[in-house]
């Protein structure tokens, strides 16, 4: 069983199914609001509801164009995350992130990065040859795609190198993806420092945050007892001690009250 897997199992045992989810919040089946600190690996970063992309995904679907054929819609997202780091560059999809890093680092070994957004290291993103990226869109899970500059995709090329996309993205995907790298460029400019450190008094007894990003403090050997532990004061953290949890954008200093109350044994 998976982490995720058994994160969901365990949610499922105290609380019921999930129902609905907005912001960064989780509604269960028995009128539980649960704080999301996981947020889909960070996927949902920007939010469960999808905002604007999730109208984008529904405009387009109900025009049909939902085959494997060819679209303007691709066009789309390479306008987008052009945009987003600043410099021409061609796109490959991928459906899991050991293939896109793969293909990645075959275009260029010492260029590659993958992508965060917020990242407590500074980056010049127009600078980087090959950029693996995991779009800020909750319903994409399966989706990685890899930002390659022309000039080095020309390169492999002509080194022999065939990479090809190995993932087929729908029209309504496309447009979902572009919206949401658009909302993801107006968030960067939106949320800073003084919306993640309210929350220190408590976070930073177990984490270290770097920007919204929070690492725990916590033994890793005793990293899933604090998982349940949260979840049990109902904040779903991450249930990858290699994966950071995330602050909770917008949500009230108070949802942190029950674990205030309820210290965790370091």
């Amino acid at each position: 069983m998976s982490n995720i897997e058994y994160l969901a199992k365990e949610i499922n045992s105290r609380y019921g199914n999930i129902k609905r989810a907005r912001n960064c919040f989780l509604y269960t089946a028995r009128g539980v609001r649960l704080t999301d600190m996981y947020q889909e690996g960070g996927r949902a970063i920007l939010g469960w509801g999808g905002g604007s992309a999730f109208t984008m995904f529904k405009n387009v679907m109900n025009r049909g164009i939902t085959g494997s054929f060819s679209t303007d819609y691709e066009k789309q997202t390479v306008r987008a995350v052009q945009r987003l780091f600043d410099s021409c560059r061609e796109l490959f999809y991928f459906n899991s992130y050991e293939s896109a890093l793969k293909a990645a680092v075959q275009f260029s070994a010492a260029g590659t990065t993958v992508y965060k957004p917020w990242n407590p290291v500074y980056i010049e993103w127009k600078e980087q040859e090959s950029i693996v990226f995991a779009p800020a869109l909750p319903w994409s899970q399966s989706i990685y795609i890899v930002a390659v500059k022309p000039a080095v995709v020309q390169k492999a090329l002509e080194d022999g190198k065939l990479i090809s996309s190995n993932q087929n993205i729908p029209a309504p995907l496309h447009a979902a993806i572009a919206r949401s790298i658009y909302d993801l460029i107006a968030a960067l400019s939106e949320r800073q420092e003084k919306h993640w450190f309210i929350y220190d008094k408590i976070l930073t007894k177990y984490w270290e945050r770097k920007g919204p990003y929070l690492f725990p403090k916590v033994a890793k050997e005793k990293y899933s007892d604090f998982m349940l532990h949260c979840l049990n004061l109902g904040i779903v953290i991450s249930p990858d001690y290699s994966v950071p949890s995330i602050v909770p954008f917008g949500a009230d200093t108070g949802v942190f009250t029950a674990l205030k109350n309820n210290p965790f044994e370091l």
